[in-house]
């Protein structure tokens, strides 16, 4: 008899009440960056009992386990990320972060618990299963590539015999309307790069600007002419983002500084556009500061690629998701998000999707809701079911049960 939609969503919130002890669990001991032991060990006691071959992370503390089904066939991954934010929690929840200045202000616990749960749903079901289930779980997704030291480690060849062929991943956002599941092909989410300029003056009396080369104007220009370097560069269809995010200089009010720091973030759609845009920062802040005969040292680090979807497997989430939710709830995403995810290393590897789950919580406006990295940030643990279940149907649908 196949599995439905309903029977699967059912199931799912039949389990729920472990789901949400587990997701409060994590929110309570949060940790941050590529190391986080007491989050992989609880991680570990909810896989334990389970038909699923653990492995753990050399480089980090990383999870991958393994779930094979009842007859051969290829192999499908779904991901969760399990760390945190510097964010000191001020939320007042009664299952608050222990941890000062550490907070799960993203929902990566929610992901965590959904992974989790939708685990427990296809171990029930694994008679259905024509192939295996790779869970990724992994740390570092903040900033710190955790995707990329789980690929450099051999995630993709977890089951040699018959490489991944595709992924999926879900992420939260506290302003979207609960319950709701979007994407789109193409493009999810941008790129991010990160880049520094020091301006190098020449400091001296505050009284005698005439004297010095001072570097904070120059600063000052940089900053609009970015600005006007974006509007005037980057096609509306193929967009950038450029902010300056720290300007710094000078100690006192009587002293021109030797020097002017500014720093922010790119972020781009494209490959094409990203080095671009790279290229244009460098160009516009050195060029400004040699008009005032001052020169500049620039810094480039290169972030986490776009965040690709396949079509294919785009249409196929809408699908799952409209029979799982209803095709009201399950919806095309207008425009990307220029946030940035290092799932996005993984769809460079194979084809997959990654799509949205609204967690505004009930009675709260969307657009009034604390969003994803406050320190106010509350999702509804009310999604925790259909999260599971679309885990969970994916790869059924992917593995043909």
């Amino acid at each position: 008899m196949p599995i439905t939609a309903a029977d699967l969503l059912a199931a799912a919130r039949d389990d729920a009440d472990r789901t949400v002890d587990l997701r409060r669990r994590l929110h309570r001991t949060p940790e941050t960056g590529l190391h986080l032991p007491r989050t992989q060990a609880t991680v570990l006691e909810g896989l334990a009992g389970l038909p699923v071959e653990v492995t753990t992370g050399t480089s980090t503390t990383s999870v991958v386990g393994v779930l094979r089904g009842a007859r051969p066939g290829p192999t499908y991954l779904l991901r969760a990320d399990m760390d945190a934010l510097p964010v000191h929690e001020d939320t007042g929840l009664p299952f608050a972060s222990e941890v000062p200045g550490a907070m799960h202000a993203c929902g990566h616990d929610l992901h965590t618990a959904m992974l989790l749960g939708a685990a427990r749903l296809l171990a029930e079901r694994r008679d259905e299963i024509a192939g295996q289930v790779v869970l990724m779980l992994q740390p570092g997704e903040e900033g710190f590539h955790g995707a990329r030291y789980m690929l450099e480690e051999g995630l993709l060849d977890a089951v040699p015999e018959a490489p991944v062929v595709g992924a999926f991943a879900l992420h939260v956002f506290a302003n979207q309307p609960g319950g709701v599941v979007s994407v789109r092909p193409g493009p999810m989410m941008a790129a991010a790069d990160h880049w520094e300029v020091t301006v190098r003056g020449r400091g001296g009396h505050a009284s005698m600007p005439h004297a010095a080369a001072d570097p904070v104007p120059v600063a000052a220009e940089i900053v609009l002419a970015l600005q006007t370097m974006v509007t005037r560069r980057a096609p509306v269809f193929d967009p950038a983002v450029v902010t300056v995010a720290n300007l710094a200089a000078g100690s006192t009010d009587n002293v021109i500084p030797d020097t002017a720091y500014l720093q922010g973030t790119i972020r781009t759609l494209s490959p094409e556009r990203r080095a671009d845009v790279v290229a244009s920062v460098r160009r516009v802040a050195t060029h400004v500061a040699a008009a005032h005969d001052m020169e500049v040292e620039f810094v480039h680090r290169q972030g986490y690629p776009v965040t690709d979807n396949d079509p294919a497997v785009a249409d196929r989430v809408l699908a799952v998701a409209g029979e799982l939710v209803g095709p009201e709830r399950s919806v095309l995403a207008a425009e990307p998000l220029m946030g940035a995810e290092d799932f996005a290393y993984v769809l460079q590897r194979v084809p997959g999707a990654m799509a949205f789950l609204g967690a505004c919580p009930a009675g709260v406006e969307p657009d009034a809701a604390a969003g994803n990295h406050s320190n106010l940030v509350v999702f509804d643990e009310d999604v925790l079911p259909a999260g599971a279940a679309l885990h969970a149907a994916m790869a059924l649908d992917a593995l043909g049960a």
